[in-house]
């Protein structure tokens, strides 16, 4: 999807109705939803390709063009005639987050098309080597449960650790993934349970329960401002979040399971997974806008942490 923005000042309020006007001085577009999952592991020095749709129109086009301005392969993307490219657009006056306006389209692939995207997403996948698969799920009906069941599946054939980030229509459907992370709200809603957030040992039987009956080596759950939660079944691990001026939340779950499959990739222990991720999260919150972390950021912060 596109992330775009309007940048401007708030000086005064309508008199049509009790809302800031906010006189625009600046556009921008950039990637979102999974494509800036993309640049994170990008900016992290890996080398990600996206599998993913677009609409043929104009929106499709800029995507298409931030993508090469990024140096991405557009190997994986997969045009649907009729199909609308998802675009968010934030209005900002001054730091402040006004309003989002979204133009999207969300029923899911059905039929020829859904086939057509799984063919083309599957021979990426034959084409290349790939040291982890990411399923960045935003409800926007391009991840279905006959995709979910036929990707997971190549990667157990290939050896491939699979993470998800996921959303409420397909909560159930990634049995045998490698990591599973939603954030504390899906979990509570994709489990219809209600839990305090920093019960850990009851959030640790609710995860438990979850992965042996889905198959899943590891749950990991971001926890806002109580930090990330990640269990293997038979132990759990807590990170605590690190202090700091939030400017906005948007992108930190993309940044999170970014960097938990790097981790992940690298063989790293999953309390170090959790550890890394959340810094990583943490640090993005600290400016404006969806924007990718930098691995720059997160050695320093790792350096300073030791002393």
């Amino acid at each position: 999807m596109v992330d775009a923005y309007m940048w401007g000042k708030v000086e005064r309020i309508s008199p049509e109705a009790p809302v800031p006007i906010v006189n625009c001085t600046r556009h921008e577009s950039r990637l979102g939803g999974a494509a800036n999952v993309a640049l994170n592991i990008q900016s992290l020095g890996a080398t990600p390709v996206l599998c993913g749709i677009i609409g043929n129109d104009d929106y499709g086009t800029l995507f298409l063009k931030i993508m090469q301005d990024h140096h991405l392969s557009n190997s994986g993307i997969h045009i649907v005639k009729g199909r609308q490219t998802t675009i968010k657009t934030r209005i900002i006056g001054g730091n402040q987050h006004l309003v989002r306006i979204d133009e999207e389209t969300t029923k899911p692939l059905e039929g020829k098309q859904e086939h057509q995207f799984l063919e083309h997403t599957q021979q990426v996948i034959l084409n290349e080597r790939f040291d982890a698969i990411i399923f960045q799920d935003y409800d926007k009906g391009s991840i279905t449960p006959l995709i979910i069941l036929d990707i997971i599946s190549i990667a157990k054939q290939h050896n491939i650790p699979v993470l998800v980030d996921p959303k409420k229509r397909n909560f159930h459907n990634f049995k045998g993934a490698t990591l599973f992370k939603p954030n504390f709200k899906e979990f509570c809603e994709g489990l219809k349970i209600e839990l305090s957030k920093d019960d850990y040992p009851a959030i640790f039987e609710a995860a438990k329960a979850f992965q042996k009956e889905n198959n899943i080596d590891l749950f990991m759950i971001t926890l806002s401002e109580k930090g990330v939660f990640i269990s293997n079944t038979k132990e759990y691990f807590h990170e605590q979040a690190h202090i700091r001026d939030i400017a906005d939340v948007s992108g930190a779950g993309d940044t999170v399971i970014s960097v938990a499959s790097v981790c992940l990739a690298c063989g790293l222990k999953p309390q170090d997974i959790a550890s890394i991720s959340n810094l990583a999260g943490g640090l993005v919150c600290e400016k404006a806008g969806v924007v990718p972390i930098e691995l720059k950021q997160i050695e320093n912060e790792l350096i300073a942490s030791l002393h």
